[in-house]
């Protein structure tokens, strides 16, 4: 058993007698009356999603998982394999389980995963994540004036994020994982 403190992202919590992973949360103190944990919640095996509402120093049932460090490999239609850097052992994760995480990831990203019996239950991704820019549309001028100070760009992995207008193809860049916004470049 554990309390309200244990509640992170990634945590995993038995509920009427259902393991979820904490997908997120959020903290509220009202001001008046007592404060409270909002949880979104989704069961291990990435199949439904709850919302639970916890008064800040309830008892929470925390199931103890084990965190390692894996390596992403590739994905296969709805299925992400990641090796394990200790025992190169491949392990595979449903596209559910990771849900909007899946989009950050590239060739060999390493991530902490949270593992419950052999299974992977949830992922957690590196703040800022590097990638290559693959297409940037050249900038126009009198794209300042109009405000317009940032354009769409796809990274080597796919994904698509707006960033200043002076980034080009070629250059290295960081994302926030948690926004999934541009995050800088990458100076060497």
């Amino acid at each position: 058993m554990g309390s309200t403190n244990d509640i992170r992202k990634g945590a995993v919590i038995r509920h009427n007698n259902t393991l979820f992973v904490i997908t997120d949360f959020k903290f509220v103190n009202p001001g008046k009356g007592q404060a409270f944990f909002k949880t979104k919640l989704k069961d291990i095996n990435g199949t439904k999603g709850t919302e639970i509402t916890y008064k800040s120093g309830e008892t929470v049932d925390v199931v103890p998982v084990g965190r390692q460090t894996m390596q992403y490999l590739y994905k296969t239609g709805e299925t992400y394999s990641f090796m394990d850097k200790e025992s190169y052992e491949t392990v595979e994760v449903h596209s559910d389980i990771l849900g909007d995480d899946g989009k950050y990831l590239k060739d060999g990203l390493d991530v902490i995963a949270s593992m419950h019996e052999g299974s992977i239950v949830s992922v957690e991704l590196p703040k800022k994540v590097q990638y290559k820019v693959v297409t940037a549309p050249p900038a126009v001028k009198g794209d300042t004036a109009s405000g317009n100070v940032t354009k769409e760009i796809i990274l080597d992995n796919g994904l698509k994020v707006y960033a200043p207008i002076f980034i080009k193809e070629g250059e290295e860049i960081l994302v926030n994982t948690e926004t999934g916004d541009y995050g800088g470049r990458v100076t060497e």
